[in-house]
Order: structure tokens, then C-alpha cells, then sequence
């Protein structure tokens, strides 16, 4: 048991309290420990990956949890903001010290259409959308964006579900049938009333995302640009950095770090983008989505990076200074899905770094993540080669171009790589991919 004067007299902050005890809760655990921190979890699972590393508190014992932390965050977005909101609440009465990140960017991340407004408001590009309230607005955005389209609610949603694409003026009236009660919130998918968005679809040529860190004194410090492949709608292969992508580092940056100072930020966020040329034939970006929380993009800094994502975030939380970002080796994360591997033959593999989290296998379920990073860039490549021949789960990265099939997705689906965080091709990324980072979630919380 930790003693009290195992503290320096100076630390006021000694445990983190983590919403949700997925993966990701389980590996800012792993970074808070170094730093003299431990970790508490309220989670619905008693055997959730992070009760490795604490205690793991039901969301019914949620007194219980506040009071064995000093200073709170999370590991997934669709945390209940009335969970968030009461924390806050007590960090502003001075009886705990925080809860990071701030609530509106759970509420802003939680909503689509207030998500576009924000980066529509704040000048950073992003995909063409309407607002939709009536079917009559859905026609005219359709008209005026140009079909196809996708139709979505702007909260809730799930494995595909509160989404319609409307390729034909045919599909219109079965758009507005299909959707229409979450305007008024008579849908199973959004219990309050929500309008809905309409996204016009773009031809994007590479799915890109960036990672920084915002301290509680203002400082953000970036890392590199990296280039995301998906398969099934899951991310599957994480480049870092992204290849020929120098010359778009100063725009992401720039639109990053222009969110979290408009939210005041303290943690680590991602922005996701796609590539697109501009009028002109340049390439530019144009953002999609963020995720207030570490992100399975930024996994690879744990090895490839100065200071990983995960003890940046946790550095933010308790008020400590930035670590350096800076990419110590090109690096490729893989994520394991479903099946484990042999660990011994992925060890085999010169530069490979197998990160197991610890959960029953399922199909589709992600259960760890690999990333290599050889002394010798020239050998990367053939390393995934390698690594991608033991893979049970091939995620689909033996296929000749894993690129085209990432793109054809999209172009199938006539998504805009909602990943992350809930429900449409890559929005049920956050449902079945970072969301099942968070896995399992907490499944209600007592106010």
C-alpha cells in the first residue's frame, strides 16, 4: 500500500481519476506510474484492461471514485457530459484540482453539426454541410451541395446506424422517413431533439491525422503529421510521420492548435483531415473530426516518439511541463484485431514492439497494437511485410494496395472518414475503433 510519504511534500495531486478503463485508460495508467502517479477508474467492467493498473470503480459507486482521485480525465468522448459537468463543478469549488479536457469539448466532439460550426467559425476548411430540420431544407442541400450525400443525425448514431446516403432525388423522401425522428427526438438514436447534417462528398487522396498537447498554462506542442488506413471501417495501419506531408505540417498544426486554444484546452487531443487539392491543384487539408483524448493514431509514439502521447496527457493533467514531441525513428502501427498472434514470431521481427490489452479475443474487437520501427528506415516496409504474414487478421494489409482500399471504402460508403470516436463508416470508428478503445464503456452513471 502507497504510504503518504512516498509523495514529495510538494505533490498535491496523487491519484488520477480516469473515465473509462478501456486501453487507452489502461496506457495513460502505465505512463502515470513513472511519473509518481497512480490511477483510479470508473468502469463498468470489473475486468477492463486498466484494472491492471487501479482500482476500478462501478459507475453506481461513482462517490467512491470521486472521492479516491484528485484530479480527473477520460479516455473516450462520449463520456456522460453530466458526469464531466459535476466534476467540474467541484474542481471549481476548489475541492478537487481539475477535470481535463473541458466539458465543452465533449459536448462540441458529442455533436456533428456544432463540431463543422465550430471549425466553420474559427476559419480552419472542412467538408461542404447543411443543416437539415425539414425535409424541404433536405432538398435544398441537396441541391445546393450536390448529390451524393450523406445524411446524418447529428448526436447519437452507432455501427452504421443514423446515417442515410442519398445518391439519386429518389432517395430523398426514404432519407427524411429514415431520420426524421431524431429531429424531434422521438428516435431510438437521439432521446433529445437534434437536427440533422447533411455533408456533401469529396474526393480526398490521403486520411491523415495530427496529435498535440495543450498545458494548463497555454503551451502546445504538436506531433508529426501521420497517414491512417482503415479496413472494415476500423483503423488498421498508422503511419508516422505521413510520407511527403511536410508542406500541410504548418496547416494542421495551425487549425489544431487554433481548436484548443478557442476550447482552453489541457490535454492531448487528435485532429483528423483529409488531403484534398485545392482550386488551384495544391494539396491542402480539410478537417473532420476531433477527439478530445489520447488517439489510436498517436499510438506509436510510445516507442517512436521523445514523449509518447499518453505521458503528455498525463503531464497536462497534473500540471507538469510538456515533453519534447519530436519522432525519434519512422514507425508503422499496426493494430491486432480479433486474434492474437504468435508473440513469438512478431518478436522475431526486427523492431517490433507488441502491446497486448489483455481482453478475450472477438471478431473485430481490438485486442492489441504492433509497431515497428527498424534501426534502418529502408527495412520498414519489409517488416510490415513480415509482420503482416503472421497476423492472423490480416487487416487487410496483404492486399496489393491497402491505400485503393482504404479510398474505395469511402467512396462505397460516401462517408468523410468519421472514424473515432460513433457511427458512420469511421464514426463507428469510435464505436468500433477508438471508441473501442474506451471499450467497455460505462453504461450509466448515477448523477
Amino acid at each position: 500500500m502507497t504510504t503518504a510519504n512516498a509523495y514529495p511534500v510538494t505533490q498535491t495531486i496523487r491519484t488520477i481519476g480516469i473515465l473509462g478503463g478501456g486501453q487507452l485508460g489502461m496506457m495513460l495508467a502505465e505512463a502515470a506510474m513513472p511519473l509518481g502517479y497512480q490511477c483510479v477508474f470508473l468502469e463498468d467492467s470489473i475486468d477492463c484492461p486498466a484494472s491492471l493498473y487501479g482500482r476500478v470503480f462501478h459507475s453506481e459507486q461513482l462517490e467512491d471514485f470521486i472521492a479516491a482521485a484528485d484530479v480527473f480525465t477520460l479516455e473516450f468522448e462520449n463520456t456522460p457530459t453530466a458526469t464531466v459537468e459535476r466534476l467540474t463543478d467541484l474542481s471549481k469549488s476548489g475541492s478537487k484540482q481539475g477535470m481535463f479536457p473541458p466539458l465543452i469539448a465533449l459536448d462540441i466532439a458529442q455533436d456533428r453539426l456544432k463540431e463543422k460550426q465550430m471549425f466553420q467559425s474559427l476559419d480552419i476548411a472542412t467538408v461542404p454541410f447543411m443543416t437539415v430540420n425539414s425535409e424541404a431544407e433536405l432538398q435544398q442541400a441537396c441541391l445546393e451541395l450536390g448529390l451524393p450525400i450523406v445524411l446524418k443525425t447529428s448526436r447519437g448514431g452507432y455501427d452504421g446506424k443514423g446515417q442515410f446516403v442519398i445518391k439519386e432525388d429518389h432517395d430523398i423522401k426514404a432519407a427524411w422517413q429514415d431520420l426524421k425522428d431524431a429531429v424531434s427526438g422521438k428516435g431510438e438514436l437521439t432521446p433529445t431533439p437534434a437536427p440533422l447534417i447533411a455533408e456533401g462528398f469529396i474526393n480526398f487522396s490521403r486520411e491523415v491525422s495530427i496529435i498535440a498537447a495543450r498545458a494548463q498554462n497555454g503551451q502546445v506542442r504538436s506531433y508529426d503529421l501521420v497517414e491512417n488506413h482503415h479496413h472494415q471501417g476500423i483503423l488498421a495501419k498508422t503511419q508516422a510521420p505521413a510520407v511527403g506531408t511536410s508542406h500541410l505540417l504548418k496547416q494542421a498544426t495551425d487549425a489544431i492548435t487554433t481548436v484548443m486554444n478557442h476550447l482552453d484546452y489541457v490535454g492531448v487531443m487528435a485532429l483528423e483531415l483529409f488531403v484534398v487539392k485545392d482550386e488551384r491543384g495544391n494539396d491542402t487539408v480539410l478537417a473532420n473530426e476531433i477527439a478530445p483524448r489520447v488517439h489510436n493514431s498517436g499510438h506509436w509514439s510510445i516507442e517512436g516518439a521523445i514523449t509518447s502521447q499518453f505521458e503528455n496527457h498525463i503531464r497536462a493533467v497534473v500540471d507538469l511541463p510538456l515533453g519534447d514531441t519530436d519522432n525519434i525513428h519512422p514507425a508503422i502501427m499496426i493494430n491486432v484485431l480479433g486474434q492474437y498472434p504468435d508473440i513469438s514470431a512478431v518478436l522475431n521481427i526486427d523492431g517490433a514492439h507488441y502491446h497486448s490489452y489483455h481482453k478475450a479475443e472477438r471478431d473485430g474487437r481490438k485486442i492489441a497494437h504492433i509497431t515497428l520501427m527498424p534501426n534502418d528506415v529502408t527495412d520498414l516496409e519489409p517488416a510490415l511485410a513480415k509482420l503482416v504474414a503472421v497476423l492472423p487478421n490480416k487487416v487487410g494489409l496483404d492486399k496489393k494496395s491497402e491505400i485503393e482500399e482504404s479510398q474505395l471504402e469511402a467512396v462505397d460508403s460516401l462517408t468523410t472518414f468519421d472514424d473515432k470516436n460513433v457511427n458512420n463508416a469511421k464514426r463507428a470508428a469510435h464505436q468500433a475503433d477508438d471508441m473501442v478503445d474506451a471499450e467497455p464503456q460505462i453504461q450509466k452513471v448515477q448523477k
